[in-house]
Formats: C-alpha cells, sequence, structure tokens
C-alpha cells in the first residue's frame, strides 16, 4: 500500500492490467492544508480554506499528469461519461451532480471523493475505458456499483468479465455500526457482511440464534423496546465484494476489510465518523494514458 516516485508515500497505487491505466488514491498526506483539514484536504466548499484546496487539487492534478472532473455526490446511482469539455469548466461552474463516472479518452480522469464511504475504481483489461463510483451503504445498496459497470460496459463493449476492480480505503468492518434498516436495504446479502452487536441478539431473543435471529428485527421494529437499539457491524468491502461477484466481475483487488484499510483506525485517512465531520475529503483516481 505505498506510493511509488514522488508522491507521498502513504498514497496508495492500484495496479491494473493494461499499461495504459493510471490510478492513485490519496491520504490526509502530502498537502498544504491546516487542521483540521491537515494536509491533502482536495475539497472545497466544506470549511478549508479555499487557496489551500487549489493548492492541494493541482498537486493532485500534477501527480496524475491530466485534470480530473470533480462531482456533487449525492449518495446516489448517477453514473456521468466524461468528455475534455467538462474538465475545462471554469472554478465557479457547479459540479456535475454524480456518484460515479467513465471515461474513455486519455489525458482526462475520472475522480471520487471519500471520508468513510468506498471509492472503487475499475478498468477494462485491455484499456479501452475506466470509471470511478463512490459508495456508500445508500449507494451500494442502491446500485452504484451496477450502473456504473453497466455504463462502462456500454461504452467499450465489453462485458463484466472484462472489467478489473479495485477498492479503497473506507470505514472498516469493525467500526461500520447500522441499524436494521440498512440491514434490510441489502436483501439477499451475506450474512456474514453484518455481525450483530450485543444488543442486536438481544432485540432478537436469542443469543443461540446468532446472526440469523438478530437478522429477523425489522426496520419497523426499531421503535421501542430493544429492538430500537438494534445495532450490527456492516462490511463494505465484502458486500462491494458480493454485489460484483452477483454482476458478473471477477477480478477484484485492494480493501480486503484488514484494518489497514478503515478509515476510522488508521490515521493517514480522513475520517468524517472519527472527525466528526470536521475533516477533509480524499480523493480516488482512475485515468488512461496515450
Amino acid at each position: 500500500m505505498s506510493g511509488a516516485g514522488r508522491l507521498p508515500s502513504s498514497w496508495l497505487r492500484p495496479r491494473f492490467s493494461s499499461p495504459r491505466v493510471g490510478a492513485l488514491m490519496t491520504t490526509r498526506h502530502g498537502g498544504v492544508s491546516a487542521p483540521p483539514f491537515d494536509s491533502m484536504n482536495l475539497r472545497p466548499a466544506i470549511g478549508d480554506v479555499d487557496a489551500a484546496v487549489v493548492i492541494n487539487r493541482a498537486r493532485l492534478h500534477g501527480a496524475i499528469g491530466a485534470p480530473s472532473v470533480l462531482l456533487q455526490q449525492v449518495h446516489g446511482i448517477g453514473c456521468l461519461r466524461l468528455s475534455h469539455d467538462l474538465a475545462s469548466l471554469g472554478a465557479d461552474a457547479p459540479w456535475p451532480v454524480a456518484d460515479a463516472s467513465i471515461c474513455t479518452d486519455a489525458g482526462l480522469a475520472c475522480e471520487v471523493q471519500a471520508a468513510d464511504c468506498l471509492p472503487l475504481l475499475m478498468a477494462d483489461r485491455h484499456g479501452r475505458g475506466v470509471a470511478a463510483a463512490h459508495a456508500g451503504w445508500r449507494g451500494l445498496a442502491g446500485g452504484v456499483v451496477q450502473s456504473t459497470l453497466a455504463a462502462l460496459c456500454e461504452a467499450i463493449a465489453a462485458e463484466p468479465a472484462d472489467i478489473e476492480v479495485w477498492l479503497g480505503a473506507c470505514i472498516g468492518p469493525g467500526r461500520f455500526e447500522v441499524g436494521a434498516d440498512v440491514l434490510a436495504a441489502f436483501g439477499a446479502a451475506p450474512a456474514s457482511c453484518f455481525v450483530p452487536t450485543v444488543g442486536a441478539v438481544a432485540a432478537a431473543g436469542s443469543v443461540a440464534g446468532g446472526l440469523v435471529a438478530a437478522a429477523s428485527v425489522e426496520p419497523q421494529d426499531q421503535g421501542s423496546g430493544a429492538a430500537g437499539h438494534a445495532k450490527w457491524l456492516a462490511d463494505l468491502p465484502a458486500l462491494a465484494r458480493w454485489t460484483l461477484r452477483q454482476a458478473g466481475v471477477c477480478e477484484v483487488s485492494g480493501n480486503d476489510g484488514s484494518p489497514a484499510w478503515c478509515t476510522v483506525d488508521n490515521s493517514d485517512f480522513f475520517s468524517h465518523r472519527r472527525d466528526r465531520g470536521r475533516t477533509g475529503r480524499m480523493a480516488a483516481c482512475i485515468w488512461l494514458t496515450n
């Protein structure tokens, strides 16, 4: 998980089969922002000094060797096809509303930002196209992975089996406590992706029943009694891997759910939850070279 060349050593450098594909994920290191955005905050309009963000984004683009397109992420499933016209928009132009983008042109990077949500980078193994998706639990349950994969495959006439996916750093399975509404949103996902807390087991009324009993607590039961406090620890990377397998993707690398990848536990990363909302944003980027 170390960087290369002149990049900060903590930056992540995903590897894909095609030599045309470049990719990286930043950490909180390598920029000029002051605390609590120290130091490589890449998102404007969240309380950081604008001039610092401009310098940080210039450093990002220098590392990529190309511009990227900043999205207004809304925890949805919208996927935008990038063009060089979008990259040339002025700094005051509104950001396109989407949680994912694809690109088939060289010299332009897909960028998604995160500070606990899961970033996914996708590339065709033959180097014909790339994509990036931002997946919090709402986007992941809603279908952002499927919509991004479908858009990329359609753009380059590929099959899901032609696509390689890298999972970036996100809140880890030991830290992401969720309620029964999140459990229900993932429907047929494997039970192993949700580990019940003591409260969830108690709400289900049976310690011996384990996750099967805990999972029987319905969202509408949360309003009163023990069921209202039922919680599970959700594994976002595992949910993403399951979703990708269901969609026909065979090659998935990156985040395996271990502590080194957890944005809450690893101080190299920004974490919205750990820092109580007062924190910067990291970027996961992917692009094609000539």
